[in-house]
């Protein structure tokens, strides 16, 4: 699969580097494509989540209790931002500690487990094969971190392997 990473400068702080992911072929990122999907049915929860991560960028950083772990394999980081539990929109993105954040997509979990919607499914799945990706980069040495580990340096342009 064919994607780069995109920072999203607008969203980034000093606690915080936001990035997306622009698949090949396609003019704009996976968060992009959530935020056109979502706003108009969930205006409100979609204003939370973008005023959640002012908060995480500006102010904590990507801290444990604003994602809901465990939304992917063991070890690949892929997790879901949301607000409360009452609420139906998921987020999936990729956390490296609390320095970095990759926004992938999501949509409405109207379901038990995500694997019984196949939007969510498939937005989930999407994001474990990048985190693979990400994660042969970084062993190979061709994405690592920057000299105060606070931001990703190197390749942001992948295929496969």
């Amino acid at each position: 699969m064919k994607f780069k990473l995109v920072k999203i400068a607008q969203l980034s702080g000093r606690k915080t580097a936001i990035y997306s992911v622009k698949l090949a072929g396609s003019d704009k990122t996976l968060f992009e494509y959530f935020l056109e999907e979502n706003d108009i049915i969930f205006h409100q929860e979609v204003l939370e989540i973008i005023t959640r991560l002012r908060s995480i960028v500006q102010k904590e950083g990507a801290r444990e209790h604003y994602f809901k772990k465990a939304e992917g394999n063991i070890g690949d980081g892929v997790e879901a931002l949301f607000d409360t539990n009452s609420r139906k929109l998921r987020l999936y993105c990729i956390r490296y500690g609390s320095v970095v954040l990759i926004l992938g997509g999501g949509g409405v979990k109207n379901v038990r487990a995500l694997q019984e919607d196949p939007k969510l499914k498939s937005e989930n799945y999407l994001l474990r094969a990048i985190s693979k990706q990400l994660s042969e980069a970084m062993k190979s040495g061709e994405l690592s971190w920057n000299i105060d580990e606070s931001d990703f340096s190197g390749r942001l342009e992948f295929d496969e392997y």
